[in-house]
């Protein structure tokens, strides 16, 4: 064989026995896992046996152990019942232990001596002395011991208070049922005799032959009433069926004259009494106002038939002076502008002061002027009064010419175009017309009598023309000085003498120390503007003009200054005491140094918002919606109210709708708007001032100028349109020092008077901000200001 032949023939079995190898291996991994297998089954069932084993060891030692107990206590119970008395008959000394405390029970009591209750007592005090800590149990336990304690005390006191008013309740009911029942037949034995009376009365007053016909009238009602029973219950008269024909109408809803039952022949039913109720009851579907009517008729009728003829007249003398003292009350609360001088009160000039703004301090203070002719000056001083065309005086000129004109020192705070110069030119023109002629042309040298100092050329100029229109045809000459004009040429004028001189400060001092002018009779002082002055800085220029004043002539720093008497005692002469007069729009503190150096005891005159009626009122702010006004108005109104009280609205038609919502609740409501005839509003005036209404229901025409007695409430259903308007409405109720309250309704709507509403409620001291007003964003600033962000609020963007 070659060997390549041999090579082949071997391989096959090569391959056999890797074979055989192989299952061999896998044949002997197989046992190993079998026996490991049961290896583990015998470890886990050999641990089973062993904790079988150990349990019932366990269970045979404690049988054992309680056989051994059991039989030691039958051994016991043994020796206890064998066990035979002592020798020498003694006994057990558990028995003797016995037998003694049964003969301790059985002994007598023995009181304690003095000397064992003192001892006793002293440690019960030692005991009680000491602290007693309790636990936490026990001091639950004795808070709920207490608190049962006091409920049950409350409980009785309450069950006693219950009967006590039980008791009362009944005797009080027993009391008045038997006082009632008495009074109900009184007054029944009352009704029955006056009825009695007035039937009689009836009888005698009817003569015979009325009397007749009477009797003749009740007869044949009477046969008519029979007659119509029988007819319709018996039946005895049988109407026949009418034929309809064909040309007949088909229905017929004419009436027959048999048919009509309006007529009933019972004198019953023939005077039937009328419904009447008492309160506010009506009938259903008859009209309220007719119903009224008659019921106010039934009455007045019926207490007509029972009064006497006295009665009769004693009530007519007593309507006679409910009508003289309504006459008389509505005499005395006329306006101020229908009363004469001489007819006004205190109670007058208050109220006429708050109308015009007006309020004054410092003495005793002349009553302001009402109208022109009242004033106390000259014929020719009204007639160029009139001839200027001043109708009626401003509130400047109404307190501070009388108080002028009786040589007083005045500050006046008011604002630019009040009026002012007039106010201060009057008093001087009146007192230099008072003085003689000749006695003027003569001492044209020693200067002027007056000096009006302003802060600027043009109001110099203003003043001097308003100078020149009074004093051009009472011959008294006005020069004014101011800078930009030749010096020489105001030196020339003032050489020719004149008797009001109006000058700038700075050009003042220029020709008092150049030598134009002397100030050697001038006793009266104007300082216009005195504000604006002092901040354009001409204080120690307005100091140096005083200084060169006559010092003769000053007054007196005591209370004689505020005597009219003492003033006025050489006040038509060229000697009068200095007047010095101060107007001003604020009160800085330089004006009040320059005050108190050259003033004395001033009368300070406020014009505007000092003093107003709104710190008398109470302002109350609400912040609702529009759906919401209605029912917080009736909130309102449901609390009780004491009329008159006022309502504003914005427009005419809200108004009527108002009004008339109102009228249907059940109150008096009255409107007053533009849209209104001049009869129409005087009518609703008279009858809130009247009292038969108590709520007038009004637009802004009644928020200036109408004053009605005792308004105690003013509710602003629509807030103004501004702060203005508020002031005006709510200035109607608080008026002649009495107080009110201002009750507004605010919306959103209403943002932009937030912030003066604000202000105006923190600066009233009866008054308080509501919180949701006080924190709106709207009331935080003024509208149409620009706000600027804190820096802590701003945002950075960082790229």
């Amino acid at each position: 064989m070659s060997p390549g032949t041999r090579s082949r023939s071997r391989s096959p079995l090569k391959m056999e026995s890797k074979k055989e190898s192989e299952d061999s291996k896998k044949k002997d991994s197989r046992r190993e896992r079998s026996r490991s297998k049961e290896r583990n089954s015998n470890k886990t069932k050999s641990r089973h046996r062993s904790k079988s084993r150990e349990r019932k060891r366990s269970r045979s030692k404690e049988r054992k152990r309680n056989r051994s107990t059991s039989k030691e206590r039958e051994r016991s119970k043994r020796k206890r019942s064998r066990s035979p008395k002592l020798k020498d008959g003694k006994k057990d000394p558990a028995e003797e232990a016995e037998e003694f405390n049964k003969d301790k029970r059985t002994e007598k009591k023995v009181p304690l001596s003095l000397e064992e209750l003192l001892t006793k007592k002293k440690a019960e005090e030692a005991a009680l002395s000491k602290p007693k800590f309790l636990t936490k149990e026990e001091r639950i336990a004795e808070a709920l011991r207490k608190r049962q304690e006091a409920a049950d005390e409350a409980r009785r006191k309450m069950e006693e208070e219950r009967n006590k008013q039980l008791e009362f309740l009944k005797t009080a009911k027993e009391f008045s049922d038997d006082r009632d029942r008495g009074e109900r037949d009184m007054y029944r034995e009352r009704e029955r005799r006056d009825r009695q009376m007035r039937r009689e009365k009836e009888r005698e007053d009817v003569p015979g032959e009325d009397k007749s016909k009477v009797k003749e009238v009740k007869e044949k009602d009477k046969d008519k009433e029979s007659e119509a029973i029988r007819e319709r219950y018996l039946g005895i008269i049988k109407k026949r069926k009418r034929i309809r024909r064909l040309n007949d109408r088909k229905f017929v809803f004419d009436w027959d004259a048999g048919d009509d039952t309006s007529n009933d022949y019972n004198q019953l039913y023939k005077e039937k009494h009328q419904v009447q109720f008492f309160g506010r009851g009506n009938i259903a579907g008859i009209d309220i106002k007719a119903q009224k009517k008659d019921q106010s008729k039934f009455y007045g009728d019926l207490m007509e038939k029972r009064r006497t003829e006295a009665e009769k007249d004693q009530e007519k003398k007593r309507l006679k002076g409910v009508a003289s003292r309504e006459a008389k009350q509505r005499w005395d609360d006329r306006h101020w502008s229908e009363k004469p001088l001489e007819d006004m009160v205190e109670r007058d000039w208050r109220i006429f002061k708050e109308d015009f703004n007006i309020s004054c301090k410092g003495g005793r203070i002349p009553n302001p002027i009402r109208f022109w002719k009242e004033a106390d000056l000259p014929k020719e001083l009204l007639d160029i009064i009139d001839e200027i065309g001043y109708k009626e005086p401003t509130p400047i000129q109404r307190q501070a010419i009388p108080i002028g004109l009786q040589n007083r020192d005045i500050i006046g705070v008011a604002e630019t175009g009040s009026g002012k110069t007039a106010a201060f030119l009057i008093p001087l023109l009146k007192w230099i017309m008072g003085l003689p002629k000749i006695e003027r042309m003569e001492d044209a040298d020693q200067g002027p009598y007056a000096i009006i100092l302003a802060p600027t050329r043009e109001l110099a100029q203003q003043i001097e023309e308003e100078s020149i229109k009074f004093g051009k045809n009472l011959g008294i000459r006005t020069v004014s000085i101011i800078g930009g004009i030749s010096r020489e040429e105001q030196g020339f004028k003032l050489r020719q003498g004149c008797e009001i001189v109006i000058a700038t400060p700075g050009r003042l001092i220029d020709v008092l120390e150049n030598r134009y002018l002397v100030l050697n009779q001038c006793t009266y002082v104007v300082m216009d503007e005195a504000d604006r002055m002092i901040d354009m800085g001409f204080e120690p220029e307005v100091r140096k003009i005083l200084e060169y004043l006559p010092v003769t002539n000053e007054k007196p720093d005591t209370e004689e200054a505020e005597d009219d008497a003492f003033t006025l005692k050489n006040f038509n002469t060229k000697k009068k005491y200095r007047q010095t007069v101060m107007f001003t729009a604020t009160m800085p503190p330089t004006i009040e140094r320059l005050a108190r150096t050259f003033l004395r005891r001033p009368t300070v005159v406020y014009i505007g918002n000092i003093g107003k009626p709104v710190d008398r009122v109470e302002q109350i702010v609400y912040m609702v919606s529009e759906n919401e006004k209605r029912k917080k108005l009736l909130d309102v109104l449901n609390k009780g109210i004491d009329p008159p009280i006022i309502i504003f609205v914005n427009q005419k038609k809200g108004a009527d709708v108002l009004a008339k919502s109102l009228e249907k609740m059940g109150h008096n409501a009255c409107t007053l708007h533009g849209g209104k005839g001049q009869e129409q509003r005087e009518f609703a005036l008279a009858s809130l001032k009247g009292g038969s209404k108590e709520i007038l229901v009004a637009t802004d025409v009644a928020g200036r100028g109408i004053d009605i007695k005792d308004v105690s409430m003013v509710i602003n259903y629509d807030m103004a349109r501004n702060i203005e308007d508020y002031t005006h409405r709510i200035g109607r109720t608080g008026r002649a020092g009495k107080a009110g309250v201002a009750i507004t309704f605010i919306t959103k709507d209403d943002s932009a008077t937030f912030y003066d509403l604000k202000q105006v409620l923190l600066q009233s001291s009866a008054s308080s901000c509501p919180p949701e007003l006080a924190n709106h964003p709207e009331a935080q600033h003024k509208p149409g200001t620009v706000v600027q962000k804190k820096r802590k609020d701003e945002k950075v963007y960082i790229n």
